[in-house]
Order: structure tokens, then C-alpha cells, then sequence
């Protein structure tokens, strides 16, 4: 009997695709290695030649996966491998010592599947299933089984909805239970590189000084080829080899990093590089890193010399205590589990949809400085436009602190406008006529300040900069409350701006390439960035200070999520942990503390849309105490708590807001997502297939995508001066399978030119 006749079709909402899997043929086995039963399978999404089916067919030019293939919420599938054009066919070789007595398949599969064993067809499946279900195999199939090599393989076509195929071959007496699906070694591999990716080199990533805010003369690069292994997370032993080598600051999984593999969250990513470094008396030796994803042990000279947990923030160690004249071994150990409480943003093990590559590991420069006894640590900076005063407060560190004194110089474009020499901790001048910081003239003040000794020698000196200028609320004729930049109102206008890209991930290829997005929306007409679930590298604020960008800065997002409420009353919260709690307001503050002094950051963003939103007013408080230079969005999209100066609803495609709601009143009313129009151009897509999209639907032309466009910024006019004070478009570019970006991916195509919007946006910033 043919497997046709004992199928029975069953009516969905949607369809299903396949996923192949071969199971072994013990429950037991399954039991003490429930990974062993996913193998992996080569397969391919393009018609193969014919001969496919057999043992002997050359599959090794077919991409290799783990199952089940399919896309990701469709109801019972375990997907391991992305899969969403209209046809797969895949192939595993499996071996048996022994013919089992009851062989069976185990499958839960979408339309048309048909399933061959050693290039005998064993079953033919006309409709799609719901779960998986068990089939005796026919008298054909279990004459092809033999002892040995066998060949499985399918073909599985599906034409609507979400898609599924996944096959096991079992005994029918010890139907084994199937494990998680196994995280893909690879992360999707697509084709797509920016300009500046092409050009990236060992000798020229990232060479550039990577603390504006802080800077001195003396410093070492250490980005570049570094050895890398990748172990158990049980073992804590520096590994005795190394798999190759790897490009940093690109994170492991990235194209530019040369490796492009995924960390699962049972394994260590380990780093090793030699560095020399000449350590002098009276000196300290600091090791920086700009970035780790997410928890990271160091080692310099086979000694542990620190520890970091947090994978967006800038950090550093002091290893003089075991630095030597010569070659000095660093070594760095990494875990990221990318899921449970771990603030990741928009990294996932899974990715797809608005979920993107997982990136794991050093992803930000990573260098060494030689620093005196006594050093600065950081700068503080405070401004006040009204009086024209900086306020620069360094925390010094090291030996003989008490017995200094300090000294600021204020440069304007090169001449000394005012110094200041003081014992107090902040150095504090007032400048006359003061040139204030805005975006249509984002005038800096370079600044150097000095550590003297008691005879007025200089023992330290770092070179920073200010921008004059304050944020605020203030009510208008109407009634409704305004942003201020400086005492007067300003309309925000910003992208959604993630900061992903198809080459880097989340390292951008290089200063310049950033450089290149944030010109590009200045000369589009935006005034303001919203930097989504992203932390940048710290140039990207600095290159938005010198151009005049304002900022909105998202915390990175994680952990459990409440319901979505939006702009209901009576929200909710997630349910954290006190130590959860104590680690998310860490890396918040740690953000803070490392962005604080740039002028172009106006808005801090705790939560978005309920992501891992808990605790929303002490939250606001915290924030609200720590930076009172600032205004706090608490919640963009909600859950809105009346907590800080800003109410913020997301609409999609076209912007509008709750006014209605007068409890809202006492708040700057923005809407913080809108648009999402999307548009895909051919050869600049991260990948191909059925799941680009945008929001509204997929318009038919360019001209019906502009169309969308300016109907959306008609319906913002109208929405501000009805007391609208801040909008942000959905988005910068395009991110992965969204394809809802002003730009491409790859940056190489405009899809709407600067010049045009900029005349589209004129009635929102005159």
C-alpha cells in the first residue's frame, strides 16, 4: 500500500513546507544524545539535475543544514534551517548496522513531498500535515533499506503561507522524542558587501582613535588577525591550538571576521594575539576594549587580569601588575547564550522577520595605552547656554592623587578663548558670547586638560570637546508642549537607524561608513536619529556631534516582556529578578557614563514596545536622577507609564496618535515609529525570498513607494500642528530581510534621492 492511501487531508489557515531529519534508530540513543539525531543534510532551493534521488549523485555543491527546514511559527515544526522559496530538495546519508524490525518514518511535511530511500521512491505525499505523524514503511521501503550507507532524500514543494519539512527514519517501537532544533553551525551566508566592506584589510580595520570624548597621544591599535578557538563552555583552559584566525573588532559571525559561524550557547569563543608592549617605570599598562558580546573573561600572560559582562559597553583593565617588556600574550574567553535575561537588542539564535544574526564576541576595537601613576580616568563635561560655562570635572586614578592640581584650556577653532587652573575637582570657565551647539551650526569647543604635579609640571593630559547647548519642554500657543534645543522649540526628525550591516553585522566596515549614513539623512532634511536597541561605536556620536545630529539613544533590549499595551491605561510589567534588574540598570549606566558628554544625545530611551519592559518607574526615576541634562522617552511605543517628558505611539504604515486621551497632555506627544514602506531592488537584497517585506504590503512601483511616502509625511503635517513635537521614520536602510530602508543594505542604492526628501520634509522642520 502506497503512504498516499493512509494520509488524510487536513484544511489550515496556511500552508506547511518540509523538514528533513533522520532520526536514529534507538529511542535510547536519542535519550542520551538527543543532538545525534540531527545530522545534517545537504540541500538545495534550485532544481537539480537528474539522478538526485541515488546514493551515488555528487551533492557536494548543495548548501548543508540542519532540520527541519521551513519557517519559523509554523504550529509544531522545529525549524533548524530557514527555508521560504517554493521548493527544497534535500539528501542524508545515514548508516545501519542492522535492519530494524518495524522501519518507519517519522514526518511532519507541506504540500507534495516525495520521499525516496537509495533512489527508490517510498512515499508520495499529496497535502500538507499539521504535526508529525509515524508511517510504516511500504514493501518497497524496506527493501531498499540495507546494511550500510543509505540515502534519504526528499522533495517538497509548498505554495502559500508558512512551510515546514521534516523526516526521521524509526522503528515504530521506539519512536524517539525530538530535541530543539539544532542551531546551524553557518549563519546565512548572503552575497551582499558595502563599498567600504570590500576594502577592509588586516592592516586597516579600524585604526582610527576609537575615544573622541577622551583622547592621547600615546596608544596602541590592536585590531587585526587574532587566533581563535571555539571549545565547550565547561572548559576553562586556554586551548592549546587554534582552529585559524579571525579579523578584528568583527564579531565571529560576521563576513569580515573570515570565519562567519554561529556561537551556540553551549560552547566558549576563545581570542589569543601576542602584543609587545615596553612598560616604564611610574607608568600603568590599560587594556580597552570597546565592545565584547556578551560575557568575557581576560587573560594577559596566562593570568586572568579581568572580567566583563555586557555586550555593548566600552571597558578596561589595568594589567601592569603582569605586563612584560617584550611579547605579551592576551588571551580573551567569550560565552553568549543570546537569549534568557541577556540584554541582546535584535540578535537572535533564530533569526528572521524584525530578528537578526547573532553576534558574538570582540566587535569593537580592542587597544592598549601607557598611562602615568596618577592618570586621568574620564572626563565630565556640563554646559549652560544662558551663561555660555563648561564645567570639566576629571576623576583621576592611580598614586599620589591628593597632590595635584588641574588644568582645562578652551580652544575655539584653534586660539585659547579661556583656561582655568584649580585644586577643585570641577574646572569651571564662562565664555563670552558663546557659539551654541545645533544642528543647523554644531559649533565644538576643543578642550585639553591636565594633571599637574606640585611644581606645575604636567603628568597627564587628554584632549576632549563641548558643545554648548540644553535640552527642554516648553508650552506653545495651543497649549501643547515643544522640544527645545536651547530655549527655543525644534521639531524632531529622525530615521529608525539601526546600525546593521550585511558585511560587519553590527560592526559597521569602517569610520567612514558611518560617516556616510549619518551625511546622508542630514542632507535628506533629518535632524535627529533614533538609534534603535543599538549602542554604536563611540566616533558614530562624535561624527553626529561634528555634523549637528541630535540623537534619541535606545537601551539595548532583553529578558522577559509584559503584554503589549501600547498607550492603554493600566499597563503592566514584566516580572524581573532583583539581580536581572541590577544588571540591566549596570549596562545602562555603563552606556551613560561612556555617551554622557556628547552633545548630540538629547533623548535616552529605556524600553521599546514592551521589550523585556519591567520595572518602567523606578526605572524612569533612575535614569531621570542619573542624567537630568537629558529628556527620558520611558517607553517608545509603550507600554506608556506617566513616567518622564515623553508619550510615544508607533503606527504603521501612516503615523497618528491617541489625542484623545487628555491624561497624555502633560506630556511631549511624539510618534516614535511610522512608515516602514517598503521597496526591494533587485541585487541588493540580504537574501531572495517570499519574506522581504515592508509594512502595508509591497508596492508595485517605485512611483506607488514615493507615492506611500509623501502620504505618510502629509498625514505627519497635519499630526504636528495638531501638537505632534517628534517623529521618526521607519528606516535608515534596509536590515536583513526587511526591506523598508531609505537605502538598500548594501548602501549602494538611494531609493529615494536626498534632495527629494528634503523638499518632502520642508514642512516639518521650517
Amino acid at each position: 500500500m502506497n503512504l498516499r492511501d493512509v494520509l488524510h487531508p487536513r484544511k489550515l489557515s496556511w500552508l506547511f513546507a518540509v523538514v528533513l531529519l533522520l532520526l536514529p534508530l534507538s529511542a535510547k540513543a536519542a535519550e542520551e544524545d538527543p543532538q545525534s539525531i540531527d545530522g545534517p543534510w545537504k540541500y538545495t532551493l534550485v532544481p537539480p539535475s537528474d539522478g538526485w534521488q541515488k546514493g551515488d549523485f555528487d551533492d557536494a555543491k548543495w548548501q548543508e543544514g540542519y532540520g527541519g527546514f521551513g519557517t519559523r511559527g509554523t504550529p509544531n515544526a522545529r525549524v533548524g534551517t530557514v527555508w521560504d522559496t517554493d521548493h527544497i530538495w534535500v539528501r542524508r546519508s545515514y548508516d545501519l548496522e542492522t535492519i530494524p524490525k518495524k522501519p518507519a518514518l517519522l514526518i511532519h511535511h507541506d504540500d507534495e513531498t516525495e520521499v525516496f530511500l537509495n533512489g527508490v521512491q517510498i512515499a508520495d505525499f499529496a497535502r500538507w500535515s499539521t504535526e508529525y505523524s509515524v508511517y510504516p514503511l511500504t514493501d518497497e521501503g524496506r527493501q531498499a533499506l540495507k546494511v550500510g550507507r543509505n540515502v534519504l532524500a526528499a522533495h517538497t514543494r509548498q505554495d502559500a503561507g508558512g512551510q515546514y519539512i521534516d523526516i526521521h527514519l524509526i522503528d515504530e517501537d521506539h519512536v524517539p522524542m525530538l530535541p530543539p532544533a539544532r542551531i546551524p553551525e553557518r549563519p546565512y551566508q548572503s552575497d551582499l558587501i558595502t563599498q567600504w566592506g570590500s576594502d577592509v584589510t588586516a592592516e586597516n580595520a579600524w585604526q582610527e582613535y576609537p575615544r573622541p570624548q577622551m583622547t592621547r597621544e600615546k596608544w596602541e591599535n590592536l585590531n587585526g588577525h587574532w587566533n581563535y578557538a571555539i571549545t565547550s563552555e565547561n572548559q576553562d583552559n586556554i586551548p592549546e591550538t587554534w582552529a585559524g584566525q579571525i579579523l578584528v573588532p568583527f564579531a565571529l559571525e560576521s563576513k569580515l571576521s573570515g570565519v562567519q559561524r554561529n556561537l551556540r550557547p553551549s560552547e566558549a569563543l576563545w581570542y589569543h594575539r601576542s602584543v609587545e608592549l615596553v612598560p616604564q617605570e611610574g607608568e600603568r599598562t590599560l587594556l580597552n576594549f570597546e565592545a565584547v558580546d556578551y560575557a568575557c573573561r581576560v587573560f594577559v600572560n596566562a593570568v586572568e587580569v579581568g572580567s566583563h559582562v555586557g555586550g555593548s559597553t566600552p571597558f578596561r583593565i589595568d594589567v601592569t601588575k603582569v605586563a612584560k617588556s617584550g611579547l605579551n600574550d592576551i588571551v580573551v574567553r567569550v560565552e553568549d547564550k543570546s537569549g534568557g535575561s541577556q540584554l541582546r537588542g535584535k540578535q537572535t539564535l533564530t533569526p528572521e522577520g524584525i530578528w537578526y544574526t547573532q553576534v558574538s564576541g570582540i566587535w569593537q576595537t580592542v587597544w592598549v595605552e601607557q598611562v602615568p601613576s596618577t592618570y586621568i580616568s574620564e572626563v565630565k563635561i556640563l554646559t549652560d547656554p544662558e551663561t555660555g560655562r563648561i564645567q570639566v570635572s576629571p576623576i583621576l586614578e592611580g598614586n599620589g592623587a591628593a597632590k595635584v592640581s588641574l588644568k582645562a584650556t578652551v580652544y575655539d577653532d584653534g586660539s585659547v578663548v579661556a583656561d582655568v587652573t584649580s585644586a577643585d575637582e570641577d574646572l569651571v570657565v564662562d565664555i563670552a558670547n558663546a557659539k551654541l551647539w545645533s544642528p543647523s551650526s554644531p559649533h565644538l569647543y576643543d578642550i585639553s586638560v591636565a594633571v599637574l604635579d606640585d611644581k606645575g609640571e604636567v603628568i597627564d593630559m587628554v584632549g576632549t570637546y563641548a558643545g554648548i547647548r540644553s535640552v527642554g519642554t516648553v508650552r506653545d500657543e495651543d497649549g501643547d508642549l515643544r522640544f527645545t534645543l536651547n530655549g527655543r522649540p525644534i521639531f524632531h526628525w529622525g530615521t529608525l537607524d539601526q546600525g546593521w550591516w550585511p558585511d560587519g553585522l553590527l560592526t559597521p566596515p569602517s569610520d567612514e561608513a558611518m560617516w556616510f549614513d549619518i551625511e546622508y539623512l542630514q542632507a535628506a532634511g533629518f535632524n535627529m536619529i533614533r538609534k534603535h536597541i543599538k549602542i554604536e561605536p563611540r566616533r558614530y556620536y562624535y561624527h553626529c556631534d561634528r555634523l549637528g545630529m541630535m540623537v534619541w539613544q535606545d537601551q539595548v533590549s532583553g529578558g522577559k516582556s509584559p503584554a503589549w499595551t501600547r498607550m492603554r491605561p493600566d499597563p503592566v510589567d514584566a516580572d524581573w529578578t532583583d539581580e536581572d534588574h541590577a544588571q540591566y540598570l549596570r549596562e545602562f549606566d555603563e552606556m551613560v557614563g561612556a555617551l554622557e558628554n556628547h552633545p548630540s544625545i538629547v533623548v535616552w530611551v529605556p524600553f521599546n514596545e514592551a521589550w523585556g519592559q519591567h520595572r518602567s518607574v523606578a526605572t524612569g526615576e533612575w535614569i531621570m536622577q542619573r542624567d537630568p541634562t537629558r529628556l527620558v522617552n520611558v517607553a517608545s511605543g509603550g507600554n506608556y507609564w506617566p513616567i518622564g517628558h515623553i508619550a510615544d505611539q508607533h503606527s504603521y504604515p501612516h503615523p497618528t496618535f491617541p489625542l484623545q486621551q487628555k491624561r497624555l497632555d502633560k506630556m511631549v506627544k511624539v510618534v516614535g515609529e511610522f512608515g516602514g514602506h517598503g521597496w526591494p531592488v533587485e541585487g541588493h537584497l540580504w537574501k531572495k525570498t517570499k519574506s522581504n517585506w515592508g509594512y502595508g504590503g509591497l508596492p508595485r512601483s517605485v512611483k506607488e513607494y514615493q507615492a506611500r511616502y509623501e502620504e505618510s509625511i502629509d498625514k505627519l503635517v497635519q499630526l504636528k500642528d495638531q501638537g505632534i513635537a517628534g517623529a521618526v521614520y521607519t528606516q535608515t536602510t534596509d536590515v536583513e530581510s526587511e526591506i523598508n530602508g531609505l537605502m538598500t543594505y548594501d548602501r549602494k542604492v538611494i531609493k529615494i534621492p536626498a534632495e527629494e526628501l528634503k523638499a518632502i520634509h520642508a514642512p516639518l522642520t521650517k
